[in-house]
């Protein structure tokens, strides 16, 4: 293993732990004893994923990322959440016990998790993945997201822009007594 800081060829172990289907290691290079962590993760036996076109290539867990990466970005997730996700449908994918996946599984997937932690993540994957081609199909979408699941209004420490009296008492200048 490569040192990271100076190039050294060799380092020792000082640690290792099991961390999510990985194995974690905290390594010291013997040449300036800096320490730096390693993480080692079994690859199972390739997968290729059948796309739209009938192409067949090598599942690609980085392009799975960066896809998911781009919808949620700019999103208010939890750090972690993404790469959550993608070890989720990775891990799904490899326990079908399949040599080949058609790239609409894999979709379809995706939108299960990204529905399951942003609405406007999961919007933007499926304005690309579904391929809308005018914006009555993205209203529809929209419009089951809402149908599925009623809208919670969460609230914050931040004062109301209106206060708690009817309208009809404010709009008629009368204010309540407190």
């Amino acid at each position: 293993m490569l040192c990271p800081y100076c190039g050294y060829q060799d380092s020792k172990v000082i640690d290792s732990r099991d961390v999510d289907n990985t194995i974690r290691r905290r390594r010291q290079c013997l040449s300036c004893n800096t320490r730096f962590n390693t993480y080692e993760r079994v690859q199972p036996a390739s997968l290729m994923v059948i796309k739209k076109d009938k192409r067949r290539e090598e599942f690609n867990r980085d392009k799975l990322m960066a896809g998911i990466r781009k919808a949620c970005e700019k999103r208010p997730l939890q750090t972690g959440t993404v790469d959550k996700a993608v070890d989720e449908i990775e891990s799904a994918l490899y326990q079908m016990g399949k040599a080949e996946v058609s790239s609409s599984v894999i979709g379809e997937m995706v939108m299960e998790k990204l529905k399951a932690m942003d609405y406007i993540a999961y919007i933007r994957f499926a304005s690309v993945y579904r391929d809308f081609t005018d914006i009555t199909a993205l209203k529809r979408e929209v419009d089951s997201l809402v149908d599925d699941k009623p809208v919670s209004v969460t609230h914050t420490n931040q004062l109301p822009l209106l206060p708690d009296e009817p309208l009809d008492m404010a709009k008629s200048g009368r204010r309540s007594r407190r």
